[in-house]
């Protein structure tokens, strides 16, 4: 929420040294008039057009449009009294982030045309104004008649992309919501009636040890195939469950890049750094992510993907020549997924400069010891 000193208005399409240029403008043109009084009028309209512009932009609704059409009647006055039409492109901002369309339609043909009628009167009451700056007062009109309908658009535009990812988030979470179902219900069908069985079994061979010893050990038998059936049954159920293989994802991550115009290079191979599934599912997951904050982020026009295995740690590096370090500070939910992943596998994740001092890099540390514990264990 904008503060009640704060008077520049926070547009990124609208710099603040522009905005100071226009404030400062009108007093030339103020000054110019040598009757105290024309002096004293154009004081007074420059202080209460800001006044209006923070009471329209600090309002919604009507007040909102009544102090805009206040706005508009001191442009005209400023305009064809002193030649200053400037503050029509504060207003062409203002129209351009309306949000309702039919308020929008009519406070753009109000401002249009009132602009174009201010020129007019320039050009036949202030010549020589209009002679000395008609480029300026050209491209002013013209700029009245843009503006407002780029800015307009970037909201509607903005406005789509906000709905768009909801729309993505909410399928995702559909996604993961089946795959939980689907793994609920194979898991149910997988070990629900083997562990029955199971059960079942041994019940009925501790009820037999002493009666009938040699039939107890053969529902025993049965038992511990039982039990390894439904041990290889989870083990296909677990491989099936797994990600995509890290050659995969570096093909993923090749046409993303290209697709956005940067160029990549790899360093290194999957067979080179021979890991178990897991710490490859891993290492894709973390490649992804870093791949999408490059292109999110970065302004970059090179990547380089690096993977390295030493007799300590295997090593995956992201880096880029983009915007640099600034912009990694800033920890949104990728990196926070990646320093999590890295948690599960008693790993670390680093972020840097770029090798040649620009840019950013970002480099995934997993030790080799967790590795071969994994592979032991699956």
């Amino acid at each position: 929420m904008r503060k009640w000193y704060q008077i520049y208005p926070t547009n990124k399409w609208f710099n603040i040294y522009a905005w100071i240029l226009f404030c400062i403008m009108p007093f030339f043109f103020i000054f110019r008039s040598m009757s105290l009084l024309e002096i004293a009028s154009g004081l007074a309209l420059f202080a209460l057009f800001f006044v209006s512009y923070r009471a329209s932009n600090n309002r919604e609704g009507t007040g909102s449009y009544v102090w805009l059409g206040i706005e508009i009647v001191i442009s005209f006055t400023m305009t064809v009294a002193f030649g200053f039409i400037y503050f029509f492109l504060f207003i062409a901002l203002q129209i351009g982030n309306i949000r309702k369309r039919t308020p929008f339609f009519i406070y753009y043909a109000f401002t249009t045309g009132i602009s174009a009628a201010a020129l007019v009167l320039v050009i036949f009451t202030e010549t020589e104004i209009f002679v000395s700056q008609y480029p300026f007062l050209i491209m002013t009109e013209v700029g009245v008649l843009l503006i407002p309908f780029n800015a307009y658009n970037r909201h509607q535009r903005e406005v789509l992309e906000e709905k768009l990812e909801d729309a993505n988030r909410m399928i995702a979470d559909l996604v993961v919501h089946e795959e939980r179902q689907r793994i609920a219900r194979d898991l149910h069908d997988t070990l629900g009636q083997k562990l029955s069985l199971i059960g079942l079994k041994s019940d009925l061979a501790s009820k037999l040890a002493v009666k009938d010893p040699d039939r107890a050990r053969g529902e025993m038998l049965d038992v511990r195939r039982t039990a390894r059936t439904a041990l290889k049954e989870v083990r296909d159920l677990v491989s099936g469950m797994r990600g995509t293989s890290l050659p995969a994802e570096l093909m993923k991550a090749e046409r993303i890049l290209e697709a956005a115009g940067i160029s990549l290079s790899i360093t290194g191979s999957s067979e080179e750094i021979d890991v178990s599934p897991y710490i490859e599912d891993v290492l894709g997951m973390c490649l992804m992510e870093a791949v999408t904050n490059v292109v999110k982020h970065s302004k970059a026009s090179d990547c380089s993907v690096v993977l390295a295995k030493d007799e300590s740690e295997t090593t995956l590096s992201v880096s880029d020549n983009g915007i640099g370090i600034r912009s990694a500070l800033t920890k949104g939910n990728g990196l926070l997924g990646m320093e999590e992943r890295m948690e599960f596998v008693n790993g670390r994740l680093s972020i840097g400069p770029g090798p040649r001092g620009t840019g950013t890099s970002l480099t995934v540390h997993i030790p080799n010891i967790i590795q071969n514990t994994n592979e032991v264990t699956a």
